[in-house]
C-alpha cells in the first residue's frame, strides 16, 4: 500500500471513530428510553434493554402531559422559523442590493453588535416587552427571532452575489422592488434561506434561557423548560429522563437530515465578498 492509500485509510478511520463516538451516546439514551424503571441504575452497565417497553414514553406523554409542552414548542418553533426568515431575507437583501442613506454604516454597526452576547441584551429586553406587555406571551417569545444580526449578514453576503444586471432588466421591464424581491431575488437566495431556517428552526427549538425567563404559565412552557423541570422531580428516573430526551433531539435532527443537502449549500456558497 502506498503512502496515499495508507493516508486515505488512517482518515477513514478517524472519520468511523469519530461518528462511533458521536452516536454512541444517541444510541444508548435511546436505548435507556426503552428500558423499566431502575434498569439503567444497576451495577452491570445494559447497553440494550432486557425488556423492551413504551411505558416511559407513555408516562410523559399521559401522566406528566408532555404534548402540551411538545406542541408549545412545536408552535414557536415554527412561528419563529418562518418569521425570522421572512424579516432577515428582506433585511439582508435591501442591505446588498438597495441603496439608501447609511447602508454601509449600518452593515459595519450590524456586524460589530454580533461580538456582544446575546445574554447581555436579555434583561433590557425582558424589561422592554414587560412595558409593552408581551410577558408570559408567544408574542414575546419570538420578538428575538424578528431581527436576527447574524441572519441579516448571512442573507446579506449571498444576495451580494445576485447579478445586478438581472435586477436592472426586471426594473426596466417595470417591476417594483417588492416584486423584484418575491420573483427573482427569492428563487436564487433558496439555498441560504433554507440555511437560515435550519439555524432558526435548531436555535429555537433548543432555546431555553429566553422562553424559562419570559413565560412563566406552565401552560405556555416549551420543551426544554419541561423537561428541565421535569429532571428536578425525577432525577433518579434516568429511563423516564432518557425518553424525554429522545422526544426533545428528534424533530431537529429529523429537521437537519432532511435539509442537510441544502444547508451544506447555503453555507458554503455564502462567502460571497464585495
Amino acid at each position: 500500500m502506498n503512502g496515499r492509500g495508507g493516508r486515505t485509510v488512517l482518515l477513514h478511520a478517524g472519520l468511523i471513530l469519530g461518528a462511533v463516538l458521536t452516536l454512541a451516546p444517541l444510541l444508548w439514551m435511546t436505548a435507556v428510553s426503552f428500558m423499566a424503571p431502575g434498569e439503567a441504575n444497576t451495577a452491570r452497565l445494559n447497553l440494550w434493554p432486557q425488556d423492551p417497553t413504551l411505558d416511559n414514553y407513555r408516562q410523559l406523554f399521559g401522566r406528566l402531559d408532555m404534548a402540551r409542552s411538545f406542541l408549545n414548542s412545536a408552535v414557536v418553533t415554527v412561528l419563529a422559523t418562518v418569521l425570522s426568515v421572512l424579516v432577515n431575507s428582506l433585511a439582508g437583501y435591501a442591505l446588498a442590493k438597495l441603496p439608501f442613506p447609511g447602508r454601509d454604516t449600518l452593515f459595519k454597526r450590524l456586524t460589530a453588535a454580533m461580538v456582544v452576547p446575546a445574554q447581555v441584551g436579555m434583561l433590557p429586553l425582558f424589561l422592554l416587552l414587560r412595558e409593552l406587555g408581551l410577558v408570559n406571551t408567544y408574542a414575546g417569545v419570538l420578538v428575538p427571532y424578528l431581527a436576527s444580526i447574524f441572519g441579516m449578514v448571512l442573507i446579506r453576503q449571498y444576495a451580494l452575489g445576485i447579478p445586478d444586471d438581472l435586477l436592472d432588466a426586471a426594473r426596466v421591464d417595470g417591476a417594483g422592488e417588492l416584486r423584484i424581491f418575491r420573483t427573482v431575488a427569492l428563487p436564487i437566495m433558496t439555498p441560504i434561506l433554507a440555511t437560515m431556517a435550519a439555524f432558526t428552526f435548531l436555535a429555537a427549538w433548543n432555546d431555553f434561557m429566553w422562553p424559562l425567563i419570559v413565560l412563566s404559565d406552565d401552560a405556555l412552557q416549551t420543551l426544554p423548560v419541561a423537561l428541565a423541570k421535569l429532571a428536578g422531580e425525577h432525577v433518579q428516573d434516568t429511563e423516564l429522563m432518557m425518553a424525554g430526551s429522545v422526544v426533545t433531539i428528534l424533530p431537529p435532527l429529523i429537521v437537519f437530515l432532511l435539509f442537510q443537502k441544502t444547508y451544506v449549500e447555503g453555507i458554503t456558497a455564502g462567502g460571497v465578498k464585495e
